[in-house]
């Protein structure tokens, strides 16, 4: 699935999913926000490295591996 980076103007981040999914994130960025990067992952924990990667913040490291590394399609979303 398609995740998108948003930035506001102050520099406050959201690392949403793309489309309807991330309509209730994307409701709450200020107006001059701007789309700066898209990603497509399987999984949450796959789109949290990868973002992780992007930023250069090192390993993302999950709390809760049995949910983060289900894929978007085993929990049906896709």
């Amino acid at each position: 699935m398609r995740h998108e980076l948003w930035v506001e103007p102050d520099g406050c981040q959201t690392f949403c999913l793309k489309g309807v999914q991330g309509n209730a994130a994307r409701s709450l960025l200020d107006p001059g926000a701007k789309l700066i990067w898209e990603v497509d992952a399987a999984s949450h924990y796959e789109a949290m490295t990868l973002y992780y990667k992007y930023m250069d913040w090192g390993q993302y490291i999950t709390s809760f591996p049995e949910q983060d590394c289900k894929t978007y399609s085993e929990l049906g979303w896709e």
